[in-house]
């Protein structure tokens, strides 16, 4: 009886877990559905599965188009995200591993004050921020799209509370060695803590790749815009090509889910050790 109830319980857990997949699927097929159709049949009253017959010319028709510089936007996302990401997990990593192992009698009072940032709106900073890189020249750069968005204090958080938990065995042993805290990062705790990396580099990189408001501000000339730059075009055309822009959409997000799905299994291993306790 034991046993049935329990064979019960992991088919009906299955079929839970199966129909929450497939509901989390939905905009995705959507996006596929509708990139691969005409225009008559994304507007047709009646709903087919899949169009009669699929519009693969849609993609190339994406790139092709004089009114949205799709390619010249990925680039740019590209370039901003991998730089972001890559400048934000070195700071935040440093400044994480800083506070954790290095002894300061002020460093909790560092790190309250690093975790108070996380109460101040962003809508406070943004035009001081914006004054700044303008009174730089920054605008529609690459260092106005990246530098100002570097620091984060939720990564410097994460590394922090990882690095709380980091063996101490292995560091004494780098002590022994004569290596001091730079060269014991470096040789020590970076190869030893690829969850805490994997994990807040694709949480770095998703918001970067998604970030709309900075870089619509910054980003002023034509080809400094940014991937969501370009599909926010769609909402302000007069004559609206539906085709396109469900395949620029599937287009833009496609870049995410080959990192998630590549990073997946270190996402959740690299919160998981962070936790919250000291």
């Amino acid at each position: 009886m034991h046993d049935a109830l329990t064979r019960a319980g992991r088919a009906l857990r299955l079929v839970f877990l199966i129909a929450l997949a497939l509901l989390f699927l939905i905009p995705f097929y959507l996006l596929v559905r509708n990139g691969l159709a005409t225009e008559r049949d994304i507007t047709a009253p009646g709903w087919t599965f899949f169009p009669h017959a699929l519009q693969w010319s849609n993609l190339t028709e994406v790139f092709r188009d004089p009114n949205l510089p799709l390619g010249r936007a990925l680039l740019n996302s590209t370039l901003i995200a991998v730089s972001t990401t890559l400048g934000t997990v070195l700071l935040a990593s440093l400044a994480g591993y800083g506070l954790a192992r290095i002894p300061y009698r002020r460093a909790d009072l560092v790190f309250y004050a690093i975790l108070g940032t996380l109460m101040v709106p962003a809508a406070v900073t943004f035009v001081p921020s914006f004054v700044l890189v303008s009174t730089l020249g920054w605008i529609s750069t690459l260092r106005g799209l990246v530098v100002p968005t570097l620091f984060s204090a939720f990564a410097c958080f994460i590394f922090r509370q990882y690095f709380l938990g980091f063996p101490k065995e292995l560091e004494d042993a780098a002590r022994v060695d004569g290596l001091g805290y730079w060269r014991t990062y470096w040789r020590i705790v970076v190869p030893n803590a690829r969850p805490a990396f994997a994990a807040v580099g694709t949480i770095v990189f998703i918001g970067a790749w998604n970030a709309f408001l900075w870089p619509l501000v910054i980003g002023q000339d034509r080809d400094a815009w940014t991937v969501q730059v370009a599909l926010s075009t769609f909402t302000t055309a007069q004559n609206l090509n539906l085709h396109e822009l469900f395949v620029a959409a599937a287009v833009s997000i496609a870049p995410l889910v080959v990192v998630f799905l590549l990073l997946q299994r270190y996402i959740v291993a690299g919160v998981e050790r962070s936790g919250i306790d000291d």
